[in-house]
């Protein structure tokens, strides 16, 4: 779904992102999903911010040491936008 308002006479596109929250970022955000409404062209690094902002410094280590799952694929670039669903995956250990 998206909506449209102005600001300064111009008009900004938004969309609503499903945001999941796993495990350690779960605990964080006291969440295991939400929906947010971002202009379009967000991106991820832009939602590590709000993310982080909102929910503190422990959604903030999350964030820094585990991966974003954009629309099912794993996004390391800041500079990626978000898409229709993004999914918060903290690190996991390996063997």
């Amino acid at each position: 779904m998206d909506a449209a308002f102005r600001d300064s006479g111009s008009i900004i596109r938004m969309t609503l992102v499903t945001v999941r929250y796993f495990a350690a970022a779960a605990e964080a955000s006291g969440l295991e999903e939400e929906r947010l409404e971002l202009p379009d062209g967000t991106t991820i690094g832009a939602l590590h911010e709000l993310l982080s902002a909102r929910y503190g410094t422990a959604m903030d280590r999350v964030l820094k040491s585990g991966s974003f799952l954009v629309d099912g694929t794993v996004r390391r670039d800041p500079a990626h936008p978000v898409g229709g669903a993004v999914d918060i995956l903290p690190p996991f250990a390996g063997g």
